[in-house]
């Protein structure tokens, strides 16, 4: 069987396991029922994720713990329905569902009392659930499928050998011994390794860098080893990252505290770094080697004294992993045909001391804004500091070490004295320019200096614990500090409204009725518009958007894009020629921007070939120069200064505001400052169009919150009335917005290419009518 890979093969093995696990045509899976019938989903587009995370979780632990459960669902992305619902579903499978279970003493947060008083208030007019658990499939883990044996068992019996896979422009080597990897990698130095590929795909597919050849090791046992040595542990570099935090967590428990400082920090982060979804593929090593400046791992990992052990076909070596080797300091990295296979963590000393600190927009999945490993090593039963090591990340390029401030430190004592001469030093040597990227610049200086105020007094407390007479104790408004945040599973009192009684059977109002697509969105059955089959001569398009505010388009050279196989057509703003505007455009808006640009992200061209992806590969190839603009407004103040305002302006008047204003007790006056959000929906922009070849009558099926206003652009760039266009809303995976006009232009472009395509087919006298895809 062939096997393909690329964007969209990990979302197409989301769909097949779902529909395998249950379906409209067999039965449904018990997890996919209680998700339709608990109403947790809407849009249903991370439906089939929720359902995969929740079936993976039952199938290793049938009767989770809300904190299992959280964790299973940490790296699930939802937009609709905020959550609450989601969970509802899931509650039903957990050990206790209607207890609260975040009380220590675990009496139920639905005390008798408060639910008395409600009863008294509500009457006996609302209900507490919007389903009944009772009406629900079983699920039953004996009934489950299993990996055929037969399956296994010739697997065990083949001969192990390096497998190859060729694409058109990849070859992927995947070596199943260490011999045999270290012959790859000496004949292809250049090549990365891939584990997990959570660095190396999200590079290629974002950042556009490309590998001719990837090596991806397969059951390696010497990368996967884990040793425990006299000095400490000895863990392979191609373990997952969810093994090594299972691993560390029964050492923890095995060992004394005193030797297992490294280990709680690495812990700390780990249980926050990704999801559970990324922790269960991406490697030790391969986090290690990307040396990434915002690494969650790669601080404490230096500050703990790790090596690093190198094989290559010249023979082995051990590396530190130090300040160099994160600065990839050519005498202290890894030689091009050289490979990680395993890491040295050793254990923590008596009177040493290891902590981890990491702000983040979010507890999990989020690349922190800085991370820190500290560690200190005392003169014995004293707070004399012997060795002291401080690494910072996400302020750089690299993870910086505070060197010289550690040598100033080294030999004084552990007090207020101590810590006030380092918190002035630290922003010195770990400097952070005003225009790094990034920005927060005042926010990450602030975090530098309260990371090591917090170090100081986790310390101060340690040393408190093993020699009350070494420090002070710590003011009492100190105690919060220390205090790690958690997060708790409240519990709420949901109210819903009966339905009465006298309500007519047919009556939809009032009533929890199930969303209609809900069990096909559950089993993945659920059809979106890039879910359609492929057509005949089918063709993709590819928008090369501006990379400008405001700028002169100079020119667009699009001869690298055509030479590549495979590609038709590019289309820009010349080809639009009198019908590249809509009669609801604002003043000079462009259906294909021709002259000027006002905005990052602007439409400029359109690339059309028989491929997705060489549409998309060869719309990075357009080369458009810009002559920029003034002003530049960036900002409301620019805005202001340049009486640069949005027209008319849009305004609510009530009675007399300006008269208001001078009978009212007090005024309240000030200024907020809201920079740009991030705004997306789970499902892209996509459109597909199916010329009729009669009239140019289309099919335009497009996922869109305004289908009558897509008909009429459509129509328009046609130059056909609105009644030639057929436009289908199927359904729409997310919008919030995003879908309601710029859907409608794409639509519109996608239709003139087919419409021109088509027109040449006919001139050419073929029977087939092209199909146009824009996804």
């Amino acid at each position: 069987p062939l096997v393909i890979i690329d964007e969209i093969f990990n979302n197409a093995l989301i769909i097949s396991l779902l529909e395998g696990i249950g379906n409209t045509k067999t039965r449904i899976h018990p997890v996919q029922e209680r998700i339709a019938k608990c109403h947790g989903t809407q849009c249903g587009f991370c439906s089939p994720g929720m359902v995969m995370s929740l079936y993976s979780l039952l199938r290793n632990i049938p009767k989770p713990s809300m904190d299992q459960l959280m964790e299973a669902l940490g790296g699930n992305l939802c937009r609709c329905t905020g959550y609450r619902p989601i969970v509802d579903a899931c509650k039903t499978f957990c050990k206790a569902t209607d207890c609260c279970q975040s009380k220590e003493n675990g009496t139920c947060c639905l005390d008798q009392e408060e639910s008395e008083l409600l009863d008294s208030e509500l009457g006996n007019r609302t209900c507490e659930k919007l389903f009944q658990e009772e009406e629900f499939l079983p699920l039953d883990p004996t009934q489950e499928f299993i990996f055929p044996p037969e399956l296994m068992n010739r697997a065990e019996k083949q001969p192990k050998r390096t497998r190859v896979f060729y694409g058109e422009r990849i070859t992927w080597i995947s070596p199943v011994t260490l011999g045999g990897l270290l012959e790859v990698k000496a004949k292809y130095p250049d090549a990365p390794i891939v584990m997990g590929n959570t660095t190396v795909g999200p590079d290629m597919k974002f950042k556009g860098i490309f590998h001719p050849v990837i090596i991806s090791p397969d059951g390696i046992a010497e990368l996967n080893v884990v040793n425990y040595l006299d000095n400490g542990l000895t863990i392979g570099a191609g373990c997952s990252l969810a093994q090594l935090k299972d691993i560390l967590t029964d050492v923890v428990l095995d060992l004394p505290v005193e030797k297992t400082q490294t280990y709680q920090a690495l812990l700390k982060h780990l249980r926050t770094l990704a999801g559970s979804q990324i922790r269960n593929v991406a490697s030790l090593g391969g986090n290690i080697i990307s040396r990434h400046s915002t690494s969650d791992l790669n601080p404490l990992l230096a500050v703990g004294n790790c090596t690093l052990n190198l094989a290559s076909k010249d023979g082995k070596r051990q590396i530190p992993l130090n300040d160099q080797f994160l600065m990839r300091a050519q005498s202290s990295d890894l030689k091009p045909e050289e490979i990680l296979v395993s890491v040295n963590i050793p254990y923590s000393k008596k009177w040493e001391f290891v902590s981890a600190f990491r702000q983040a927009p979010r507890q999990q999945n989020a690349l922190a804004f800085v991370v820190s490993g500290m560690r200190v090593l005392f003169e014995e039963d004293t707070n004399i500091i012997k060795d002291i090591s401080i690494f910072y990340g996400g302020i750089g390029s690299t993870t910086v070490c505070a060197k010289k401030l550690c040598q100033k430190l080294t030999g004084r004592a552990w007090n207020e004295e101590m810590l006030g001469g380092a918190c002035r030093s630290v922003l010195d040597e770990v400097f952070l320019p005003a225009s790094a990227p990034g920005g927060m610049v005042e926010y990450k200086r602030s975090l530098i200096v309260s990371f090591l105020f917090k170090f100081y007094l986790e310390v101060l407390q340690n040393l408190k614990m093993m020699n009350p007479s070494l420090c002070p104790c710590l003011p009492a408004e100190y105690g919060s500090v220390l205090e790690d945040f958690h997060c708790k599973h409240y519990e709420t009192v949901l109210r819903y409204q009966k339905v009465d009684t006298k309500q007519f059977p047919q009556d939809p109002i009032g009533r929890p009725i199930m969303h209609q697509s809900g069990i096909k969105h559950a089993t993945g059955e659920a059809i979106y518009c890039d879910d359609m089959p492929a057509h005949d001569q089918e063709l993709f398009l590819a928008f090369v958007t501006s990379s400008r505010p405001h700028a002169k388009i100079v020119s667009i050279d699009t001869s690298e894009a055509l030479k590549l196989p495979g590609v038709i057509d590019v289309l820009i703003g010349k080809d639009l020629q009198g019908v590249n505007s809509f009669c609801e455009f604002p003043e000079n808006e462009e259906i294909l921007a021709t002259d000027e640009v006002f905005g990052v992200g602007q439409l400029v061209c359109a690339v059309i070939a028989d491929s997705d992806v060489k549409a998309k590969r060869a719309a990075g190839l357009v080369k458009i120069e810009y002559s920029d603009l003034k002003p530049l407004i960036l900002t409301i103040e620019d805005a202001i200064q340049h009486n640069s305002f949005f027209e008319p302006e849009r305004k609510i008047d009530y009675g007399d505001v300006d008269e208001a204003f001078k009978t009212v007790d007090q005024i309240l006056e000030g200024e907020i400052h809201i920079g740009g959000q991030e705004h997306f929906y789970m499902e892209t922009q996509s459109v597909l169009v199916v010329p009729y070849g009669e009239d140019k009558e289309m099919d335009v099926y497009v996922s869109t919150q305004h289908s009558k206003l897509a008909q009429d652009i459509v129509a328009s760039v046609l130059k056909v009335p609105s009644n030639k266009i057929m436009c289908h809303v199927k359904r729409v995976g997310g919008a919030f917005g995003g879908k309601t006009f710029k859907t409608g232009i794409m639509a519109a472009i996608t239709a003139f290419a087919a419409n021109k395509f088509n027109l040449q087919n006919k001139t050419k006298q073929k029977k087939k009518k092209p199909v146009m895809r824009k996804n």
